[in-house]
């Protein structure tokens, strides 16, 4: 997986100027002192990480692509990611503590922040090759534990009540996501096209629950957390872009697509051994959420699980098909964009599969 971790030099598509960064940071940044190196964290699909190197410490900055990248429409959320973890510093869901915030594109071209470098694991196949059995247990544990703890944060204590719009959650992602994919498309799908007419018109009672409220991820998965060096112990959550305040149901079934999506396909567990593995069966884990947060019994909460798969998929088939267009643009934001695009037609055929179920 070394096309995963690491940093290395600054990619051409996303240079900018690295004097004008360190004055800018110099005058902002209490504590900050040069001179300053800069490589790229090989991670990432959507907004380019930096590592910043100082003689004194290191710091992460993310940032917008570059200039001449193509946005699409409410992507690359740089001033939301930053908003949420500063707001979540207090709450008990482990975050990077963040510096400072930039929303001036004329220092370095794009807006961008700074926070914490946090050193630890970062764990990018979910079967975990190399952990033993317990050890697998006690991660997939913790990573049940933390989601649970985010979606039990007061949305109010913490001030983020106006950080998404509320109610009928699901009718507006769809549409978001199918407007996104529809912006990004480069080959038909017949699949997605099917998805699109098909989850709108299909959404089941518990969906339309506009009391189940919670702070959503919207990017929960094992990649997207980093453990203790040495226990399996989630230090911080990373990648806050697509976060909001919406239905915890939708956070908590994509994180639980691991159990359907084929090795091969999107680093997902199904067909493995799990049992030998370590890992838990999806309605343990299930379970355990329930129990976790309090909302509801597992059966009540699978019933309309094939919908919740199928929009799920339907969403990660929408994001991936967006890095899709990026390789094309030649805006990609890390190497292993052309292969993450590539999974945009099993997962729409795999969201269709569970459609055709529900």
């Amino acid at each position: 997986m070394d096309q995963f971790t690491g940093s290395g030099a600054v990619s051409q598509q996303h240079a900018f100027d690295i004097p004008a960064l360190e004055r800018w940071l110099t005058d902002r940044l209490p504590g900050f002192a040069g001179p300053l190196t800069v490589e790229q964290f090989k991670g990432g699909q959507s907004n380019p990480t930096f590592k910043l190197v100082t003689p004194g410490r290191q710091y992460v900055m993310r940032a917008k692509p570059g200039p001449l990248a193509k946005l699409l429409p409410s992507a690359h959320a740089i001033e939301r990611e930053f908003r949420v973890m500063d707001a979540l510093a207090l709450s008990g869901v482990p975050v990077a503590r963040m510096h400072v915030l930039c929303e001036d594109e004329s220092v370095i071209g794009r807006a961008f922040y700074v926070m914490d470098f946090v050193e630890g694991r970062v764990f990018w196949e979910q079967s975990l090759p190399g952990l033993q059995p317990a050890e697998r247990s006690a991660v997939y544990d913790e990573m049940n534990r933390v989601l649970a703890a985010l979606h039990n944060v007061e949305v109010k204590a913490v001030g983020l009540s106006d950080f998404g719009r509320p109610g009928n959650y699901f009718g507006r992602q769809i549409k978001r996501w199918s407007q996104q994919y529809q912006a990004s498309v480069t080959e038909p799908i017949a699949e997605m096209d099917q998805l699109i007419d098909w989850l709108p018109a299909h959404l089941p009672a518990s969906a339309l629950d506009d009391t189940q409220v919670a702070i959503v991820h919207g990017d929960y998965r094992l990649d997207n957390l980093i453990f203790h060096p040495h226990e399996p112990r989630v230090i911080a959550v990373l990648d806050w872009e697509l976060s909001t305040i919406g239905h915890p149901l939708a956070d908590f079934s994509y994180h639980c697509m691991s159990w359907h999506i084929p090795p091969g396909v999107f680093r997902g567990i199904a067909g493995l051994d799990l049992p030998a593995l370590g890992i838990p069966a999806e309605r343990d884990y299930v379970q355990r959420y329930c129990v976790r947060t309090g909302r509801g019994a597992p059966d009540a909460l699978l019933a309309d699980w094939n919908f919740y798969l199928a929009y799920n998929l339907f969403r990660l088939a929408a994001i991936t098909q967006g890095i899709a267009k990026r390789v094309v643009d030649g805006t990609a934001a890390s190497a292993q964009a052309r292969a993450t695009g590539a999974a945009t037609r099993p997962l729409a055929e795999l969201g269709w599969a569970f459609a055709s179920r529900a």
